[in-house]
């Protein structure tokens, strides 16, 4: 049968957006290098018609260059036509890609959505709520135990201040820590005793001997309290 009606060939896929682009965008790069070699060759027809003077050889490089100017201009119209269509194919492809992204948010955010509800059936908002004043509960007994256990013993709780402080003030004059100025002693400060007048000691010596009485010293002295040594006598 194949060989009758011959073998049914396999469809070949349609290009992406991706490869028309590109095969599109290497066509005008062509077309651009072919505008490009025309500008070379119509400046160096400018520069002959420059040189040459009017007549019949100045015509026919204008018209060569006239010539090349219409097929710049072609190839313009091409460029422009091919990177027209490329620049739809991109529209196209962004917008592709925008709808693939969107689809790839859709689906993570079901499976985000489904895991939520699957975690909230375990945890309600009645619960939490509960154990909040439980803990608050808790904390409350916590705190009135710790008080409690910092309690002093055998103290009571109603105590006079002023009752207390006749106390001390009775227990200070039973103790004799009160004085004539109303302070008590070991508050005062301490009196400097005079000892040089209670142990009564003797002057200490000048390093002179006493003078006698009735008897005058006419010894002259120096500036040390030494006798004064005579000078030389000045008569021979």
């Amino acid at each position: 049968m194949k060989r009758v009606f011959g073998a049914k060939k396999d469809k070949e896929p349609p290009p992406s957006v991706q490869d028309t682009s590109d095969r599109i965008t290497k066509r005008g790069d062509n077309v651009e290098e072919k505008i490009k070699k025309l500008d070379a060759e119509l400046a160096r027809y400018k520069e002959q018609i420059k040189r040459t003077r009017p007549g019949p050889a100045q015509e026919a490089v204008k018209a060569r260059a006239m010539r090349v100017l219409k097929q710049r201009r072609m190839y313009e119209g091409q460029r422009d036509m091919l990177y027209n269509q490329t620049f739809n194919l991109d529209q196209v492809a962004f917008a592709a890609e925008g709808i693939k992204d969107a689809q790839q948010t859709m689906s993570a955010l079901k499976s985000a959505n489904k895991d939520l509800k699957g975690m909230m059936k375990s945890v309600k908002i009645e619960d939490v709520d509960s154990l909040q004043d439980e803990m608050m509960d808790l904390m409350d007994v916590s705190s009135e135990i710790q008080e409690s256990l910092g309690r002093s013993y055998n103290l009571p709780d109603d105590i006079d201040e002023d009752e207390l402080l006749g106390e001390l003030d009775a227990l200070e004059a039973d103790m004799g820590f009160e004085t004539e100025g109303g302070m008590p002693s070991y508050l005062q400060p301490d009196k400097e005793s005079d000892l040089e007048g209670e142990l009564n000691f003797p002057s200490a010596p000048t390093g002179h001997a006493p003078v006698p009485p009735g008897r005058v010293n006419m010894q002259a002295e120096d500036e040390l309290g030494l006798p004064a040594v005579p000078g030389p006598s000045l008569r021979n």
